[in-house]
């Protein structure tokens, strides 16, 4: 599994890393996030995808 964020869509709201802590990294400038990592780790596919259906700009996608 791989998770993207357009960070055109993000608007640093943080719900992604309150669902999934482990998966992404928020900027310390304007909160915006990004991945940890493009590979979502074996055991947190299911936190990734609840922080994608969190994202009210639906800025997160899963392939």
């Amino acid at each position: 599994m791989k998770v993207q964020v357009d960070s055109h869509r993000c608007q640093g709201h943080t719900l992604c890393a309150m669902a999934a802590p482990d998966s992404f990294e928020l900027s310390d400038i304007d909160g915006h996030s990004t991945p940890v990592s493009e590979d979502v780790p074996a055991g947190r596919e299911e936190d990734v995808r609840e922080a994608a259906r969190s994202c009210p700009e639906q800025a997160i996608s899963i392939s």
